[in-house]
């Protein structure tokens, strides 16, 4: 891959992706295939002005070693050095940026008692850590990579090579590198359109979402008061914007933890604990998941929705054009950041609480008792086809469209 391509590519993850300013921290999470990219972030952090980059790596495959093998109680133990790393970096006022390059069946035929007691483990531990970026008080930002086990799912039909080649050119495009410089000024238009998007929602003020499709989706989710719709460039705590997902196509609220009713399909695989669940079909009353059906990961779906009392609850409802980039280009990336991007899609687990009026200051009861969701997981599964239809209920209880075939209604 270009080099020139790849630095701007860095460099738009350290300048509108976590927006670092002079003499900030950055975090860098990043596995081992991508440790290319990773250093290239860390230059474009140095030459933005960063304190300094801690790197925080991780390996897959030593990870399903680790699973396999290792006894189980350590699956209900999260090192105290790392929760340190990430507690001490976030209050220090650190920037994090979190790089993704996983094979989707790392961890197929693991144990999924030790899969979820893992997350559990993991959420426990970093509870206050995920809460403060979701808060938005750090700036972050999570991209991708290619890796040639992630690429070889992607495309089985081309060599090693060409399927690499292949895996970067689609994810380049999605983030509007051209290797011209130009890929700043590109998300900048891009943000615009979803700030407008966002600002058409909010205007509406509905009451509720109405899901409908052939798909036998007909859901309606309930929206809780002082709602607030959010896309493209989030503000953080101090005042600076930031882009938390590159790629993003998407606008998102949370819904009303116990206002879902009907019935939802989803319509790509849901790739969780590095295993997939596919053909998923929820059926929701009272905001509660009460059925749940899958054509293939029944058991893990099973387990997540009982990783907690908010893990069978909606934390989140995001809308996304079906002719987004992503979905034009016709692949299945069985990666949650890409696959997301080219679909609308829900989720399951904790809500934003920077989705509500004022949420951002409240304590976790009190976002509770105003319908925010909480739980230890935030798992996004993908909804959107080409003949979605979206309604919105207003106060009166009249619908107004939202969604067409798939895309937005034009919007002033």
């Amino acid at each position: 891959m270009d080099d020139k391509m790849l630095d701007e590519y860095a460099r738009l993850v350290v300048r509108a992706g976590v927006n670092l300013q002079p003499g900030q921290p950055l975090v860098v999470n990043a596995p081992l295939p991508a440790a290319d990219f990773a250093r290239r972030v860390a230059r474009a952090a140095y030459e933005a002005g960063g304190r300094e980059v801690t790197m925080s790596w991780s390996d897959e495959l030593f990870a399903r070693l680790r699973f396999e093998l290792a006894p189980a109680e350590v699956f209900d133990e999260y090192p105290d050095w790392k929760k340190k790393l990430y507690d001490d970096s976030a209050a220090a006022g650190a920037a994090v940026v979190s790089i993704l390059a996983s094979d989707p069946d790392a961890f197929r035929g693991v144990d999924p008692a030790r899969l979820q007691a893992s997350q559990r483990s993991t959420g426990e531990a970093l509870l206050e850590y995920r809460a403060r970026l979701m808060a938005n008080r750090n700036r972050w930002c999570v991209v991708s990579v290619p890796s040639e086990r992630w690429a070889a799912k992607v495309f089985p039909s081309l060599s090693p090579a060409e399927a690499m080649a292949r895996l970067w050119q689609e994810i380049l495009a999605a983030v509007r590198v051209k290797g011209d410089g130009g890929a700043l000024k590109r998300w900048q238009a891009h943000t615009y359109f979803l700030r407008r998007a966002s600002d058409f929602m909010n205007r509406r003020r509905f009451t509720a979402l109405h899901y409908t499709n052939s798909l036998g989706t007909d859901l309606t989710v309930g929206l809780p008061q002082g709602h607030i719709w959010a896309g493209g460039a989030e503000t953080a705590a101090d005042g600076v914007p930031f882009v938390a997902n590159l790629p993003t196509e998407e606008v998102y609220t949370a819904p009303h933890c116990e206002r879902t009713e009907g019935v939802v399909a989803a319509t790509k695989p849901l790739v969780y604990g590095g295993s997939r669940i596919e053909g998923m079909r929820l059926t929701f009353r009272g905001g509660r998941v009460v059925d749940y059906q899958a054509a293939s990961g029944g058991e893990l779906l099973g387990r997540l929705l009982e990783t907690d009392e908010g893990s069978c609850r909606l934390g989140e409802a995001a809308l996304v054009p079906f002719d987004s980039p992503i979905s034009r280009s016709g692949v299945l990336f069985y990666n949650g950041l890409y696959d997301e991007n080219a679909a609308c899609h829900l989720a399951l687990g904790k809500a934003y609480p920077t989705c509500l009026e004022g949420g951002e200051g409240l304590d976790s009861l009190t976002l509770r008792q105003r319908g925010v969701n909480d739980s230890l997981v935030h798992e996004d599964f993908m909804i959107g086809s080409a003949d979605l239809a979206i309604d919105g209920v207003t106060a009166e209880g009249s619908e107004v469209p939202v969604f067409r075939d798939g895309n937005f209604v034009p919007f002033d």
